[in-house]
């Protein structure tokens, strides 16, 4: 008898405690990238470092007030990148590098991270703005990846901005090629430690960013024009799904700029998302992971940048430098250019 009061007891009283209830708070934040490499403080003019932290705190602020406004983080990473793109500062869009025909590739992806889909184009010469071709192609085809004169018609016939060949070229990517060049004809033992050093910084350059909304989707992109004087439509990590970008809801999104042929065989952007999903790490836990333990063992060397679904910011390198920049979600924006700050 004593049991069954007891047990009427506990029922009731169960019954009146006022349920928990789990209160979510949305949260957002963006995060970009402008490419890393050999990238030091006494090999740069104060007034080219203002003018990059310019162009970086621009191209955030974009993506920060579209997410800020209630915008979805596929339209804050587009028009981010298209300020990169745009700006002759970096290896994508305007101001890309020339392939060793004194020519422009370009390459470009991008991944949503609710819906697991991407789009990607690579080798383009006449797209203005790459990553909204490879925007399309994940909205209005039923591929991933186009590549070449495919693409260009592709682009074309969706309406985007198609411009000459000629739009990308600067005079300092021109002359950038002819000293890779010249140096490449010689023996790497008979030249300085300066011309080795700049030939070993024309593997790098890249545009990135990744991006959470307010309705908690993540969404990352990545741009380039590749590898100075490369070869044979040589293509690297950041048309790649998984190896320059991803994104899923579940884990994070994440852009990398580096050496590409070790980000494709390390699957740098995928497989920090499967040390989050798979064996619980932290983003910055799975970044440093891959970058120091996987790319570093191999021989490449780089950076990624990329948020969780949460909002926590990572930015990992194993160079002297990476140009970029960070919003969280409370609006603190910080921009770095060299690996100790």
């Amino acid at each position: 008898m004593n049991k069954l009061i007891f047990l009427t007891l506990f029922i009731f009283l169960g019954c009146r405690e006022t349920p928990k209830t789990k209160v979510e708070t949305s949260t957002m934040g963006i995060v970009i990238h402008g490419g890393a490499g050999t990238i030091l403080k006494k090999n740069m003019t104060l007034e080219k470092e203002q003018e990059y932290r310019a162009v970086l705190t621009k191209a955030i602020m974009v993506g920060y007030n579209i997410l800020k406004s209630g915008g979805t983080s596929q339209e804050a990473v587009e028009k981010t990148i298209h300020v990169m793109e745009d700006s002759p500062l970096f290896n994508a869009g305007k101001g890309a590098v020339l392939n060793s025909n004194a020519s422009i590739e370009l390459d470009a992806s991008f991944m949503d991270g609710e819906s697991l889909d991407a789009g990607a184009i690579s080798g383009v010469r006449t797209i203005k703005n790459p990553i909204s071709a490879a925007i399309k192609v994940m909205e209005a085809s039923p591929h991933v990846m186009l590549s070449g004169l495919g693409a260009e018609t592709f682009a074309n016939e969706n309406g985007l901005e198609i411009v000459t060949p000629e739009y990308f070229f600067t005079e300092r990517r021109i002359n950038s090629l002819k000293r890779v060049q010249e140096a490449a004809a010689l023996k790497e033992t008979t030249m300085l430690t300066e011309e080795i050093k700049f030939l070993h910084l024309q593997r790098y350059g890249t545009v990135g960013c990744a991006a959470l909304d307010l309705s908690g989707n993540l969404a990352a992109g990545t741009s380039t024009g590749g590898m100075t004087n490369k070869k044979w439509n040589r293509i690297g990590d950041a048309p790649i799904i998984g190896a320059g970008t991803y994104a899923n809801n579940a884990t994070c999104a994440i852009s990398a700029t580096g050496w590409g042929e070790f980000f494709i065989r390390s699957v740098v952007a995928h497989d920090i998302s499967a040390l989050m999903e798979y064996k619980g790490f932290s983003i910055q836990e799975a970044a440093h992971e891959v970058i120091h333990n996987k790319v570093a063992k191999l021989g490449g060397d780089g950076g990624v940048v990329g948020i969780d679904f949460n909002g926590n910011i990572m930015m990992e390198m194993n160079t002297p430098g990476m140009y970029r920049a960070q919003i969280d979600a409370s609006g603190k924006l910080q921009v770095k250019i060299y690996k100790d700050e």
